[in-house]
């Protein structure tokens, strides 16, 4: 339990940081502790009791959720690459994605459910792989079973989805369930569709026995999707985010607006409007849009008028290499010319004050 875990903890902290947005050094602390799973979990500021129980007793949880971050990150940044907040990370922040978090909006909803998704996909992922001694595949999967094609015998690896939920919903909820305000609510709704997301699109794969492939027996197992399909699906689910309230009681959420549904557990939830990203502004976490490459025969979100936020936008003519005149060759290659071609690259123009919105 107290063995190094190596450069794996420089990964942790960008996850620690998301779930405790106070951290403020756990990166650079735990670099100079050296890595002891034992003195990362007592010494890390902001984990709450069940956080750190959880840490001790299952450090190779802790390595895979650290692994997963980059992927969740990742997709983060491509479901916002066109928008004006594109989900960067900042390197000298106290956390992942800066103060931009700290306002409860549909951007810090998006983020606290894709990550939630990510630690269930990396976790369930690693189950499967055989990398955790808590877990391993789906055990309740064995025997015989129906479908719409007849019957089948559950074989292979199927992916162990309700432990990878359970082992996230026990430690990126537990700093949530210490407290009883709005937020603390906002999250664990979001944290729970993120999760659900997951499992929504776990699919069945099978192998057909049998003369020439035919498919006299089946075998067959449960099979998480790309982290791609969730990522897609959580984005619709922002583009749809319902504003809400809370209830006179305090326990729960209602409608900001009368005329939207009640949102489902499924709905990704918010409660503050979000800034308009377009200039740098400290206090919104917003790191503006100048300099953004903008896309000038785009109407979308990623054209100059919007992305430039009616600043204009300067044009740089740029070269690049690329292969051209590709012809095939008998047999069997495909042989091409190196080319150079000029394009002309698009970039927002700075505000007229370069300078932060908000005091330093």
């Amino acid at each position: 339990m107290n063995a190094p875990l190596g450069g794996i903890w420089l990964w942790l902290p960008l996850l620690l940081t998301w779930l405790t947005p106070e951290v403020s050094s756990s990166w650079w602390y735990m670099r100079a502790t050296g890595g002891s799973s034992r003195v990362m979990c007592d010494n890390v500021p902001g984990l709450v009791s069940r956080q750190r129980q959880l840490c001790h007793r299952h450090p190779d949880v802790m390595r895979a959720i650290g692994l997963g971050v980059a992927e969740w990150t990742a997709e983060c940044q491509h479901q916002f690459r066109q928008h004006r907040w594109n989900c960067n990370t900042l390197d000298r922040d106290h956390s992942l994605f800066g103060r931009v978090l700290l306002r409860s909006s549909r951007e810090s909803a998006f983020v606290y459910a894709v990550s939630s998704a990510g630690v269930v996909f990396a976790i369930t992922r690693a189950c499967s792989q055989g990398e955790l001694k808590s877990c391993s595949c789906d055990p309740k999967k064995k025997g015989t079973a129906k479908d719409s094609k007849g019957n089948f015998d559950w074989g292979g690896c199927s992916d162990n989805i309700d432990y990878g939920i359970k082992f996230a919903r026990a430690f990126v909820d537990a700093k949530e369930r210490k407290g009883k305000d709005a937020r603390a609510l906002m999250n664990l709704h979001n944290n729970r569709a993120g999760r659900k997301a997951v499992k929504r699109f776990l699919k069945q794969e099978c192998k057909c026995h049998g003369v020439s492939g035919s498919c006299t027996l089946r075998t067959c197992w449960l099979a998480m999707a790309d982290f791609r399909k969730t990522g897609d699906y959580l984005w619709r689910k922002y583009n749809g985010a319902i504003q809400v309230v809370m209830n006179q009681d305090g326990t729960g959420f209602t409608v900001a607006n009368k005329r939207f549904k009640k949102p489902t557990k499924n709905d990704l939830v918010y409660f503050e409007n979000s800034p308009d990203y377009c200039i740098r502004d400290r206090e919104a976490g917003s790191p503006g849009t100048a300099g953004r490459v903008c896309n000038l025969t785009s109407r979308g979100m990623d054209s100059c008028e919007v992305m430039c936020c009616g600043r204009g936008y300067d044009t740089s003519r740029v070269t690049r290499m690329t292969k051209c005149e590709c012809k095939f060759h008998w047999c069997c290659a495909v042989r091409c010319q190196d080319c150079v071609e000029a394009l002309d690259v698009h970039t927002c123009k700075a505000p007229k004050s370069a300078d932060w919105a908000a005091p330093t």
